[in-house]
């Protein structure tokens, strides 16, 4: 089963993902943009969406929904900037779905 990739961030960040065909949604760093785009993407039916951890707080209310489904898988990545950890809680919480433990988690001590 082929699935479509969508690619959502800032243009510096979709630009190389555009190049290799994918389809990109290049936004501001306005929430409502943000989101309208998210949400055109959850229509577009995609399997995969690569969102920029620098925006992916604005579109953690459209894709949340999504958290728990099987498509379209949503991973959030750091891209140029210094990480803001968002990405790293999204994958602890996928790896605690797949394993029932988040192995990211820093222990306590």
């Amino acid at each position: 089963m082929e699935s479509k990739v969508a690619v959502l961030g800032d243009s510096d960040f979709v630009m190389p993902f555009s190049a290799l065909g994918l389809d990109t949604y290049p936004v501001s760093d306005r929430a409502e943009e943000i989101s309208d785009s998210a949400k055109r993407i959850i229509e577009g039916k995609y399997g995969l969406v690569v969102v920029a951890e620098t925006i992916a707080r604005s579109a953690e209310e459209v894709f949340g929904a999504y958290e728990t489904a099987t498509l379209p898988c949503i991973v959030v990545v750091p891209f140029t900037t210094e990480g803001e950890g968002f990405a790293t809680e999204a994958l602890g919480k996928v790896l605690k779905m797949a394993t029932g433990i988040n192995i990211l988690e820093n222990e306590k001590g």
